[in-house]
């Protein structure tokens, strides 16, 4: 019964996360495009949780940046952005936001290179 209780949740999460990553995308496109740093962030995806209080939102960085960096220029954006975000959404709450690097990329590029190096062999 637990499991039928967790799960009645997950399309409300999903969609909710979905709307989430829509909207990020939106606000840093319109409010950040001058940002040298936060203009370089693209979001990869979203994922609600601890019962839609909050929102993960996975992202990349282009261009090399400083991960440091980015993470306390979203840190100290964080607070703008959701009051932008609850704007947008036509909810009685807005989930708290933890942005998260997503380094899938780069690891696909590392076992990318791995493969060549064995095809070289």
């Amino acid at each position: 019964m637990k499991n039928v209780e967790k799960n009645k949740y997950l399309p409300r999460q999903k969609k909710i996360a979905s709307a989430v990553q829509k909207y990020i995308a939106e606000i840093l496109l319109e409010n950040y495009l001058d940002d040298p740093i936060i203009s370089n962030v693209s979001i990869v995806s979203t994922d609600a949780s601890g019962g839609l209080q909050f929102v993960k939102i996975f992202y990349y960085v282009r261009g090399g940046i400083d991960l440091k960096l980015v993470d306390k220029t979203l840190a100290e954006a964080k607070d703008n952005i959701r009051y932008v975000l609850a704007q947008k959404m036509n909810q009685k709450y807005v989930p708290d936001l933890r942005f998260i690097y997503d380094d899938t990329l780069e690891r696909a590029q590392h076992i990318e290179s791995l493969f060549e190096k064995i095809r070289e062999q």
